[in-house]
């Protein structure tokens, strides 16, 4: 934990010595977000990764970090005002402050910023894995627009959706990460997959976090009452009886929930497993990922990240 802590702090302080734009606007814009208390996980995964294979390294790793976390917050925008949220991290959405177009807008910069730092570096292997990871993250955005109300969503679907959504950017933060401690291909690769599985884990218990935990900033169940299918539901759907999926399908379907229909909603997932299953899933992931570590030396690194994957099935927001 010492070191996890000692690794955000060196982000945090490059975060805050480096404005993200020349123009007042962009930065107020922005910064409201990237100040919201977000926890650091792709910067901080990249710096992770480049150290347990180089733990001397320095020249710029944290400023090149940020450009993960440029890219992450430029979603989160994207997102709200797709969603039409009202809160973002416990407090009012960037959008209800200065309208949709500004928040767009400002979410285009931050992805232009990130794609400027990488371009910095002058390495063709991390600007193809850069701009290769941005292309499936705008797929994403449009995946989960065209499968909102989708009812019929399989397993399958989902995991293609979560994956652009929040695996494939988690995953090149720890292959990029390792390009930059300057080893193989192969080991890159490594580092690749064990990001891939433990960004499918995040958002798979982000999914449950919407049912289950009042700690995520957000309203509880404002997944559902969106009309968002995510992998409770599925799993709940595929196992409810005929009377219980008709009305689970009613009650998503619903414009206007109350407070008990999302309970009981949430009672017939329970039951028939939605819960139970989804929070399965997550482990199969981390343990998948911890795998993919094996290659690594024995240090203090490879055991943060070690940490971090348990730490996931455990959070509470």
């Amino acid at each position: 934990m010492n070191l996890i802590k000692n690794e955000i702090s060196k982000i945090e302080e490059t975060l805050q010595s480096l404005r993200v734009s020349q123009h007042p606007f962009i930065n107020k814009v922005s910064e409201y977000v990237l100040f919201a208390g977000g926890k650091r996980v792709r910067p901080l995964l990249c710096v992770l990764s480049a150290k347990a294979l180089n733990p001397d390294l320095k020249n710029s790793l944290y400023e090149t970090s940020l450009l993960f976390e440029y890219l992450h917050v430029a979603t989160l925008l994207h997102d709200d005002v797709v969603d039409s949220a009202e809160f973002r991290r416990g407090r009012k959405a960037a959008r209800n402050l200065w309208g949709n177009q500004a928040t767009i807008l400002v979410g285009d910069y931050l992805y232009a910023k990130a794609l400027k730092i990488a371009s910095s570096l002058q390495n063709p292997s991390i600007m193809e894995e850069i701009t290769q990871t941005t292309l499936l993250m705008s797929e994403g955005e449009v995946l989960q627009l065209l499968h909102l109300d989708d009812t019929e969503i399989s397993e399958e679907a989902y995991y293609e959706v979560i994956y652009r959504k929040t695996a494939v950017l988690i995953s090149c933060s720890c292959k990029v990460g390792a390009l930059l401690s300057g080893v193989e291909d192969k080991k890159a690769e490594e580092l690749a997959n064990f990001g891939y599985n433990l960004g499918m884990a995040f958002q798979v218990i982000d999914d449950l976090l919407d049912y289950v935990s009042a700690e995520t900033g957000k309203d509880l169940g404002k997944d559902f009452s969106e009309g968002k299918v995510t992998l409770p539901i599925i799993f709940a759907l595929n196992l409810a009886p005929a009377q219980e999926k008709k009305e689970l399908l009613r009650l998503l379907k619903s414009k206007d929930i109350e407070a008990k229909d999302f309970k009981r909603a949430y009672e017939i997932i329970e039951k028939n497993r939605g819960f139970e299953l989804t929070f399965q899933k997550a482990r199969s992931f981390i343990d998948t990922a911890k795998d993919y570590l094996q290659f690594l030396p024995p240090s203090p690194y490879k055991e943060a990240l070690l940490y971090i994957s348990d730490y996931l099935l455990t959070r509470k927001k």
